[in-house]
């Protein structure tokens, strides 16, 4: 059987990367997204970017500068945009039947916020029968009250083990 692998790109908008407040090590998780593009572009692997939505005055209000996927690894012709207004990014989207429509059996996640978004969409994919691999250095968050977010990240990379195949963005794709 031939397995049919997309990427998907969670909620990398321009908002996150915010000076005031930055996704932690965001110049390194871009680096290491836009690596991780590339090597699925290059392996004819399908790019889907999962763009969250939030209400009036929100920095991800729809249509707004900071909605927008980061500038630095925006979307191609070809490429898939999913809107979604909570952390599940099968939840009363259309991504599900897309990925059926193109017989995708596999997914490679990268994204934010590790804890919310990441963990949300890895563990339903994994409920939906997909393979999962998550990127273990191409997701990111912000430090908590009671974790940093180096902290955060390293745990879900511990936890998500039960829900993925966690690899890191040198060797995800070969």
């Amino acid at each position: 059987m031939t397995t049919y692998c997309a990427l998907l790109v969670i909620d990398v908008q321009a908002a996150m990367f915010d000076e005031s407040d930055p996704v932690y090590q965001g110049e390194q998780l871009l680096q290491n997204i836009q690596k991780v593009i590339a090597k699925a572009r290059e392996a004819g692997h399908a790019v889907i970017y999962i763009q969250h939505s939030e209400g009036s005055g929100s920095p991800l209000e729809r249509g707004t500068p900071g909605w927008e996927v980061h500038p630095c690894i925006a979307p191609i012709a070809g490429d898939l945009v999913i809107e979604k207004e909570t952390p599940d990014s099968f939840h009363e989207t259309d991504l599900h039947l897309k990925l059926k429509d193109n017989e995708v059996t596999e997914l490679i996640l990268v994204g934010m916020q590790t804890e919310v978004c990441v963990d949300t969409t890895c563990r339903r994919a994994f409920s939906l029968g997909y393979k999962v691999n998550l990127v273990r250095d191409a997701h990111s968050t912000w430090n908590s009250s009671h974790l940093t977010a180096d902290q955060i990240i390293e745990h879900h990379n511990t936890v998500l083990r039960l829900f993925a195949n966690v690899v890191d963005s040198e060797s995800v794709i070969n």
